[in-house]
């Protein structure tokens, strides 16, 4: 990498609504380019806040928010030549309870800010030593400020929500997924990570991680999003997991390519005597959803947020005699491991 980059950059903006945050693209755009490992994300709003809004009445407009900020910053990898760079987005609200922990910038040499934006949360004192750099915010015309869905008789939180997938090679994919269920979670999250025995067929599956190493990573990025939540990270070898069998699940987290899964779960839990279950979709990740601007889905297809990609550049890159290294969760490198090998979500493929 160029001396030019910086290995770790956070980034910390404040946002006044739940519209398409347009005005932020010039700050991603710059930390996403002078990142080389890690770029973390953190977007403050009152409206982050417990019980500020109806987490489930505005399920669309954040996935909406996470997909927009998490494909500029991955076309800028894609770029780059850089998919292996760790994108977080994280959502903190600006209440005294909302704290950030000390270790919130581990990693990260460089804080990007906007110009002009006072962010009236307590920042941890390790994040106000980083240097500081402002750029300016862009434009947010034509953005209006969305209103939430009407959903009837759904509360604003569930008490346990269940995914699944493979979550080979954690992307901004996976990342839009997990960070939708523990946003309408008030309890207990349920993952469930395809067991390798049914990846052997993937694309260079000689570079598919560790079922340990994706359990794991799953967790992390949990923890980190939204801390406090209790995370079950289970191993799964069909296509319902635990909700063909557990009646405590009351939500479910698919993407529109994989709604199928979720019809054969509710029928199986129909014919088990289970609680239905209420379905959530996410449609902003699709390449061909009507729910994001022509831009926006310009910019999609152009962003492959995909496992499959992923193992083709280390692959391409393995031939080349260069073994690429995975940013973790805690801040630490380790090469791209090697010889390892329903619910799944489409960003697995």
């Amino acid at each position: 990498m160029p001396s030019s980059l910086t290995t770790g950059i956070l980034v910390l903006a404040s946002l006044p609504s739940l519209s398409t945050p347009q005005f932020l693209a010039p700050i991603i755009v710059s930390a996403a380019n002078a990142a080389s490992s890690r770029l973390r994300i953190i977007l403050f709003s009152q409206l982050f806040d417990p019980d500020a809004i109806s987490h489930t009445q505005n399920w669309d407009n954040v996935q909406r928010l996470l997909t927009y900020v998490y494909v500029q910053a991955t076309k800028i990898a894609q770029d780059k030549d850089n998919p292996l760079l760790q994108i977080d987005v994280l959502l903190k609200g600006l209440n005294a309870q909302e704290t950030l922990p000390e270790n919130i910038g581990e990693g990260c040499e460089v804080v990007y800010r906007v110009s002009g934006d006072a962010i009236v949360a307590a920042l941890p004192h390790a994040l106000l030593e980083l240097s500081h750099r402002y750029v300016a915010a862009g434009s947010n015309e034509g953005r209006t400020i969305p209103e939430a869905s009407k959903k009837v008789n759904v509360p604003s939180m569930l008490p346990v929500v269940a995914l699944g997938g493979t979550f080979d090679h954690l992307h901004a994919g996976h990342k839009i997924l997990l960070s939708m269920a523990a946003w309408i979670t008030s309890r207990k999250v349920i993952v469930g990570v395809t067991d390798d025995t049914l990846l052997k067929s993937k694309s260079n599956a000689h570079v598919l991680e560790s079922l340990d190493t994706r359990r794991t990573n799953v967790r992390d990025f949990l923890e980190l999003f939204k801390p406090g939540l209790e995370y079950d990270i289970v191993t799964i070898n069909d296509v319902y997991g635990p909700t063909g069998w557990d009646p405590d699940i009351q939500g479910l987290v698919v993407s529109r390519e994989t709604i199928n899964g979720a019809e054969m779960i509710s029928t199986h839990r129909e014919k088990e005597q289970l609680p239905k279950l209420s379905v959530f979709i996410i449609d902003v990740i699709s390449h061909t959803s009507s729910n994001i601007t022509e831009d926006d889905l310009s910019l999609m297809r152009q962003t492959k947020m995909s496992s499959t990609h992923i193992r083709n550049w280390i692959a391409m890159h393995e031939k080349q005699h260069y073994q690429p290294q995975i940013q973790q969760a805690d801040g630490e490198s380790k090469p791209v491991e090697r010889g390892q090998v329903g619910w799944i979500s489409s960003q697995d493929a």
